[in-house]
């Protein structure tokens, strides 16, 4: 049985008529009228539904905006702390010091900073036992170090390297609520100076090898991991996006290559300066230890002791998320976006099939299979609700142009240089597109596009699902393959909402499409996940200083949305400085965790413990109905 099998079909696909194969919304009916060369619908019912606020799945009232320091929530919900940046995993370890003086051995063994995406584990056979693997983007130093500086030491970027990567931790459930669990044999940390291991056809290549690993298949570290995926099979998938951000040269003038180039890198590093204390992120000594980052890394959170694997035959870029599905021959499928402006969507197909009832058998399908990217056609040019067309275009080496006239000699030079070999194939340059989502009820693929000051110079020109210039608000893009089935090269794609301020800019693009209003407008959408139920839950992080293009919208929030209807409503506020980030729900969707990153980024934040003169903390929050109820219901 299929993933998708497994899920209800919603009450409106019951009151039309629908199959699972069926579009359950009108913005979907466009897109298969646009893909098949019709009119279905002379006006977008998605638009003008909304309106009435009458989505049944959505069961709580919108609250406004706001600026203060805190949790705001609907009525009837509460929040409290799972766990907070600094707090130490086993009970014998150190405690967090707010002076910053605490060591980079106490950080390896306390939460990391920044946490970002995570997934949930439920134990099969106790309800109230779960894993939780949660990212650990980056650290801010102005609160790591009593400096508040840039690294000054080996120690100090020892500290850093540890406050990113991967915690794993045990929650249960009492009295029920959902507890971090200090203590547990399966807490552990996966940072920038652990042990991992380097798999697929990139393994071994020579643009793998380093004087460390003179084989290319071993690597330490995993950072600046962003966002998440979870298998099948139960095993974690933690994405390292701004990796290049992590190398400078001590060589001033170096000269880089056209992909060293592409992939941003450069002498000066960007604002994290480990270089000059740690070799293997200077490019003059260690250029390949590069090409090692960028990748999405598999660990399997039940076992404390496995070595997470780099899995490269899912290509190297700044990635951003990794959503499952599969396909109708029972393929895995990954959805990737690359988070930069002007890069590109991607898809990765298994050569394998899921095996549901051995576990243990999938963990190499990863290894073997096919990288794809997209290429969008220009839409209809609708400006309330744009349609049109995709297809996936293979990245294989000897297929497309990819070959060695066009600089690459084997497949593992396509997969390390993907973005490359995307632009050699003309795949359509994106608004940043971030994280990625596939309906439980439908299998519509959802992304967001974060904004994109560029759009309409450097080569990105206006139009398709990238439709308006110096896009400073974002929008959500939504494509359905065709015949419903994950491995098809094309697919139907509309754009579910468009952000921006309808106060400010009314009556023009940058006011958002129709279901944006000045109770829920936001901007730049980055964080996205489904509940069981098929509410769309919304994360952003953009710009909260409330004042100009961004008037009205207060700090970053989340919002849930009905995709039948097109409705969306504000349910959270984060504290000032922060990004609202990383999604995830208790099996019985009671609990909604969700990440509060760097509160206080550039001050004016104590959250969460309000302490005088304190110190904010990024956490990991567990939200609640205060009658128990499910969450958005």
């Amino acid at each position: 049985m299929s993933l998708l099998e497994e899920n209800q079909s919603t009450d409106l696909e019951k009151m039309v008529g629908l199959s699972r194969r069926g579009f359950i919304s009108a913005g979907a009916l466009c897109g298969a009228a646009m893909f098949l060369g019709g009119n279905l619908l002379s006006r977008s019912v998605l638009a003008s539904s909304v309106s009435a606020g009458n989505s049944r799945l959505l069961g709580f009232e919108s609250i406004p905006a706001a600026t203060t320091d805190v949790i705001s929530l609907p009525k009837g919900y509460k929040s409290s702390v799972l766990i907070s940046w600094g707090q130490p995993l086993h009970k014998n370890g150190p405690a967090f010091d707010p002076s910053g003086n605490g060591t980079a051995a106490a950080q390896e063994v306390q939460f990391g900073d920044n946490n970002d995406g995570m997934s949930l584990f439920a134990f099969p056979d106790d309800r109230n036992r779960a894993l939780m693997a949660i990212n650990n983007e980056y650290t801010n130093y102005r609160y790591l170090y009593p400096h508040g500086g840039m690294p000054q030491s080996a120690e100090d970027v020892r500290k850093a390297l540890a406050c990113e990567g991967v915690s794993v931790i045990e929650v249960q459930r009492k009295n029920g609520q959902w507890q971090f669990v200090q203590g547990s044999r399966y807490n552990r940390r996966i940072h920038g100076n652990s042990p991992l291991r380097i798999s697929g056809p990139a393994a071994g290549h020579d643009l793998m090898k380093t004087s460390a690993d003179k084989h290319g298949k071993k690597v330490l570290g995993t950072f600046q991991n962003c966002a998440n995926g979870k298998t099948p099979w139960g095993t974690y998938l933690t994405c390292e996006e701004n990796f290049t951000d992590c190398f400078g040269s001590s060589n001033a003038q170096q000269q880089f290559d056209p992909a060293q180039k592409r992939y941003g890198v450069s002498a000066a590093s960007r604002e994290i300066n480990w270089h000059p204390f740690d070799p293997r992120f200077d490019m003059a000594k260690n250029p390949n230890e590069l090409n090692r980052h960028g990748w999405v890394v598999e660990i399997d959170p039940f076992d404390p002791q496995s070595t997470p694997v780099k899995r490269t035959a899912l290509g190297r870029f700044k990635h951003e998320n990794a959503a499952l599905a599969e396909t109708d021959d029972g393929r895995a499928v990954v959805y990737m976006g690359d988070d930069e402006r002007g890069e590109f969507i991607y898809k990765f197909v298994s050569r394998d099939r899921i095996n549901h009832r051995n576990p243990k058998a999938n963990r190499d399908i990863l290894d073997h299979g096919t990288l794809y990217v997209a290429k969008f056609d220009a839409g209809d040019g609708n400006p309330d609700h744009p349609k049109g067309q995709g297809q996936w275009i293979e990245l294989t080496h000897g297929k497309n142009g990819i070959d060695a006239s066009s600089g690459f000699a084997d497949q593992a030079e396509v997969l390390i240089h993907a973005r490359l070999a995307a632009s050699v194939v003309g795949a359509t340059r994106m608004d940043r597109p971030e994280w990625i989502v596939v309906s439980p009820k439908d299998g519509q693929v959802y992304c967001t596009l974060t904004n994109n000051a560029k759009r309409g110079e450097d080569g990105q020109p206006v139009g398709g699902p990238n439709p308006r210039e110096k896009n400073v608000y974002g929008q959500i893009l939504r494509w359905r393959t065709d015949r419903d089935d994950h491995a098809s090269k094309t697919f139907a794609w509309d754009l579910f909402v468009v952000a921006g301020n309808p106060s400010v800019h009314a009556g023009t693009p940058k006011g958002g499409s129709k279901n944006i209003t000045p109770q829920n407008m936001f901007n730049s959408p980055d964080g996205l996940g489904f509940d069981k139920a098929g509410r769309l839950w919304i994360l952003t992080d953009g710009d909260s200083s409330n004042a100009g293009d961004f008037a009205g919208m207060g700090n970053n929030q989340m919002l849930c949305a009905d995709p039948a209807t097109g409705e969306i409503r504000r349910f959270m506020v984060g504290p000032i400085g922060c990004e609202v980030t990383g999604i995830s729900f208790s099996p019985d969707q009671k609990t909604l965790f969700v990440g509060i990153q760097h509160p206080g980024e550039n001050g004016g934040s104590t959250f969460p413990e309000h302490l005088p003169n304190g110190k904010p903390r990024s956490s990991v929050m567990a939200i609640t109905r205060e009658d128990g109820g499910i969450v958005g219901a």
